[in-house]
C-alpha cells in the first residue's frame, strides 16, 4: 500500500474572523477516499471564537469553555488549568495564544457538525462521494515531554478499527481490542502541519485503504464519557461545571 501525507500551505489566516472556505482554496483537486485533516485553530477563527489577551481573564475563560476543571501550582511555580473539554483531557481547554495577533482562539462550537458542512462543501465542488474531514490539536501525553496531535472533530470516516472477535497469531479471539485510527492518522498530520511559522494548517492524507468511510460517523463513534473511562479515579477529582 502506498499512502501519503501532504501539507498544504495556505495564506495567513487572520484572528478575530477569517472564512475557512476561502482557506480551503489551497487544496489541489480532491480525490474519492481522501481525508483532510484542518486545524480547529483556523475552525475556531473562522467562527470567530477568538478575544483579546489584554481585555480577558484567561482562567475564567477556560472555566467557562471546560466541562471539568482542576487548577494548581506546578512545581516550577506556573499556574496549571487541566479540563476535560468535549471530551478530551487537555490543559486549558484548548485555548491557544500562539498565533493569534494577541488573541485567544478557543475550540470551534459543534466541531463534527462544522467539519460535516466543510466535508459538503468540498464533496460537492469535487464532484466526490467518499470524503473524510477531521479536525486536529495539539495534544500533551501525561509522563512525556512534547506534544503529539488528537483529533477533536470529524465527518465522514469511521475513527475505530474493530478487531473484536478476530484471532490473534495463536488462535485466541480478541474480545476488547479496537484500534484508534483517526487519533494515529491525526498525530502525522499535526507532526507536519507544525507548531510555529510553517503557515500549513491543512494536511491532506490520500491512498490510505484501511479506514472506513461513512458519511454518517462523528465523534460519537469512540468517546467514552468519564464515568465509564479506565482513568475514572484520576477524572473523578476534577470539578464537574
Amino acid at each position: 500500500m502506498t499512502f501519503s501525507f501532504t501539507p498544504i500551505k495556505t495564506r495567513l489566516v487572520h484572528p478575530p474572523k477569517d472564512d475557512i472556505y476561502d482557506i480551503l482554496n489551497a487544496l489541489p483537486p480532491l480525490k474519492e477516499k481522501d481525508i483532510v485533516f484542518i486545524t480547529s485553530k483556523i475552525l475556531g477563527i473562522h467562527q470567530g471564537r477568538c478575544v483579546r489577551c489584554d481585555q480577558t481573564d484567561k482562567t475564567e475563560l477556560i472555566k467557562q469553555e471546560a466541562d471539568r476543571f482542576l487548577s494548581y501550582k506546578h512545581p516550577s511555580g506556573f499556574n496549571v488549568n487541566l479540563t476535560v473539554t468535549d471530551n478530551v483531557l487537555i490543559p486549558a481547554a484548548g485555548i491557544d495564544a500562539s498565533n493569534a495577533d494577541g488573541y485567544y482562539i478557543m475550540w470551534p462550537e459543534n466541531t463534527d457538525g462544522l467539519c460535516a458542512e466543510i466535508r459538503s462543501f468540498l464533496c460537492e465542488k469535487n464532484n466526490i462521494k467518499d470524503l473524510g474531514i477531521v479536525a486536529t490539536d495539539s495534544h500533551t501525553t501525561p509522563l512525556r515531554y512534547g506534544v503529539t496531535g488528537i483529533s477533536v472533530g470529524l465527518a465522514g470516516v469511521e475513527p475505530l478499527k474493530d478487531f473484536r472477535g478476530q484471532k490473534d497469531l495463536f488462535g485466541r479471539k480478541l474480545e476488547l481490542t479496537q484500534v484508534n485510527q483517526i487519533d494515529a492518522l491525526a498525530s502525522m498530520a499535526v507532526l507536519l502541519m507544525g507548531e510555529s511559522d510553517e503557515c500549513t494548517p491543512i494536511v491532506l492524507l490520500r491512498d490510505w485503504d484501511k479506514i472506513v468511510f461513512n458519511e454518517k460517523a462523528s465523534m460519537r463513534d469512540f468517546k467514552i464519557s468519564p464515568e465509564e473511562d479506565l482513568y475514572t479515579p484520576l477524572l473523578s477529582v476534577m470539578e464537574c461545571k
